[in-house]
């Protein structure tokens, strides 16, 4: 009997064929989700993280592109561009938020993203880029090539679900935005994740 396994969200996935112009890219959480759903590195389905806190709610989609990883050359790039001491990269793969104007209701699926810019997060000196990108063939968000055609609103909500979503009000946060960076700097924090990617995991398929 030939039985058919589901390949692993990370490392049984192509990043895309046209990366980093195109990504290929696994959702895990979507905005109406009111808890934090992560992969499971280890077995490749969902699990939940933790309930989000107060109403941080995520903006967009968001979950990560398949055969990347932040590690020393993300890291080393992260200090590079931001001027900034950067200890190591977060050791996950490489973070994406997905824009989109129609409503998806579930993570667990892949979505063709085309990344536009991105945001240089540091939590607690590590390396957490975070890619924005809009979904392929979107009526609404494909107008938007770079960043800097997103209405500075959109990216004041998205910087504050990722300083504010970790940490009651009490609380410091250690996570910190350098830079709010365009298409071309997005374009090479892939590059670079994909290359952490090889040198760390190698052709592995994980399947």
């Amino acid at each position: 009997m030939n039985i058919q396994h589901k390949a692993h969200p990370w490392h049984g996935i192509q990043p895309g064929e046209s990366a980093p112009d195109i990504v290929t890219a696994f959702i895990e959480i979507v905005p109406s989700d009111t808890v934090k759903y992560e992969i499971d590195k280890a077995t490749g389905y969902l699990k939940i993280d933790r309930p989000q806190k107060f109403s941080s709610m995520i903006p967009t989609l968001y979950g990560f592109i398949p055969q990347t990883y932040c590690a020393e050359r993300t890291a080393e790039y992260a200090e590079l561009m931001s001027g900034k001491t950067v200890s190591k990269g977060d050791g996950d793969p490489l973070d994406i938020c997905v824009l989109s104007e129609r409503s998806v209701t579930h993570g667990d699926i892949l979505v063709q993203a085309i990344p536009i810019g991105g945001f240089r997060l540091l939590d607690g000196g590590e390396a957490d880029d975070k890619i924005i990108a809009v979904m392929k063939g979107d009526e609404f968000y494909r107008q938007w090539r770079d960043v800097s055609d997103c209405p500075e609103s959109y990216i004041n909500r998205l910087k504050h679900y990722f300083l504010t979503y970790k940490h009651l009000p009490s609380e410091k946060s250690i996570c910190e935005i350098t830079n709010v960076y365009g298409r071309e700097e997005a374009h090479e924090v892939i590059r670079r994740s994909m290359a952490d990617y090889q040198y760390h995991f190698g052709n592995t398929d994980g399947e």
